[in-house]
């Protein structure tokens, strides 16, 4: 799944090919998605331009011109990405915008993202009004977060991957910010202290940034605007490192499943 680091990589490589450009013909190959589109709303984007994308969480969010106001999420394995014209329409190209000389394609095989219309006041909207903070933002900071675990049994990762404490930190990079903080994966989030506090608020900051210099994590069919593929993934320390040896101490690392999801620790290095 595109995790934080993609979505905010995809909205940069959009910015400078959309934001003031007309959008001409809009295409709706196949409009089923995880909700179905309001094609009469994107229908009447035609003609209009995009004023501005931004990111709330793990969705982009489009201002047109004409004032409609569109969310889009990427759900499991979704892309944008733009297109010659004249290159070949794929089976699972569902939506295409025609520019001058481009097409953005909404790639999306599963069919779990969404493309949906909200209202002016869009962080109200019921998808979003309920989301933690950016983790990117000086809200994400140790005072937060201690307030957040305190008095709670629930581990340390389900809690960073609880989209209504703080959004975006999926299963690569709880488990990667853990191991820089050196925090076990499982430990009840009440019984972290203020040194491990400390620690993971910047790891999970560190993380993010880190995959964004990079181009975030290509995994399965995830790709950026342009159609090139990240590459934080050849620099994970324990994520899908299942039955390899830690790359700081040597331990053997181990691996059990926590949050529904495969997770991978360093028993020496985590406690």
């Amino acid at each position: 799944m595109p995790e934080l680091p993609e979505v905010e990589t995809t909205r940069l490589g959009l910015l400078p090919h959309l934001v003031g450009a007309t959008i001409g013909r809009i295409v709706i190959r196949n409009g089923r998605l995880r909700w179905p589109i309001d094609e009469q709303a994107l229908s009447s984007c035609e003609g209009n331009f995009i004023s501005a994308i931004h990111r709330r969480a793990k969705y982009l969010v489009f201002f047109w011109s004409n004032k409609r106001i569109m969310l889009v999420h990427l759900g499991m394995s979704g892309s944008l990405r733009f297109c010659l014209p004249d290159q070949p329409v794929r089976p699972h190209d569902h939506v295409i915008w025609s520019l001058d000389t481009l097409q953005l394609r909404y790639h999306d095989p599963r069919r779990f993202g969404s493309i949906l219309f909200t209202e002016e006041n869009w962080q109200h909207h019921p998808l979003l009004q309920h989301l933690g903070v950016e983790p990117l933002s000086l809200d994400w900071n140790e005072a937060y977060l201690w307030e957040q675990t305190r008095h709670k049994q629930v581990s340390i990762k389900a809690l960073l991957m609880n989209q209504h404490i703080v959004v975006g930190v999926g299963n690569i990079y709880a488990q990667e910010a853990l191991f820089a903080a050196g925090i076990h994966p499982g430990k009840p989030s009440g019984q972290l202290n203020q040194q491990e506090i400390g620690r993971l608020v910047p790891a999970v900051t560190e993380q993010l940034q880190h995959a964004l210099r990079v181009g975030g994590s290509s995994l399965r069919d995830y790709v950026h605007g342009h159609g090139e593929t990240g590459y934080f993934q050849l620099q994970l320390k324990v994520y899908g490192r299942k039955g390899f040896l830690c790359l700081v101490c040597g331990a053997p690392l181990e691996t059990v499943r926590m949050v529904g999801r495969s997770t991978t620790w360093c028993p020496v290095c985590q406690t």
